[in-house]
């Protein structure tokens, strides 16, 4: 999951208020964390080796693309299977029921966010053919 927060900070206060009062709210913070729901996406479009997710986000750091990584796999979001053949060992990253399942939730806050936006501004370019994951 994410890093732990200091547990005498005010923030942790008011993210533990928030989910005692509604649990959407542990799960928009679940989902929030930077670069995880574009690493889900990627999978989900056969991107899905770390080398190749690594050349669709050059900014992104090893490290926080193994971490993401590593969440969406003990969050049940992806597993991963071994190549075959290969020298060395490579895995390879596939989304799981679950995570097809957020991605469809995520694509229609997309579409939502889209209709309803009140800027020129697009923020978010994505790759969608018909709604398909």
């Amino acid at each position: 999951m994410a890093t732990p927060r200091k547990e005498q900070s005010t923030n942790t206060e008011n993210l533990q208020t928030l989910a005692q009062a509604c649990d959407v709210n542990e799960v928009l913070l679940q989902i929030s964390l930077r670069w995880k729901m574009q690493i889900l996406y990627c999978i989900a479009d056969d991107v899905s080796q770390f080398s190749t997710l690594k050349k669709m986000f050059p900014t992104l750091s090893d490290q926080v693309l193994s971490k993401r990584l590593k969440e969406l796999k003990e969050e049940s979001l992806v597993f991963t299977e071994d190549i075959e053949s290969t020298v060395p060992p490579q895995i390879r990253y596939r989304p799981t029921e679950k995570g097809r399942e957020l991605l469809k939730i995520i694509l229609d806050l997309h579409h939502w966010g889209l209709k309803w936006k009140t800027t020129d501004n697009n923020y978010c370019q994505l790759n969608v053919l018909d709604g398909k994951l």
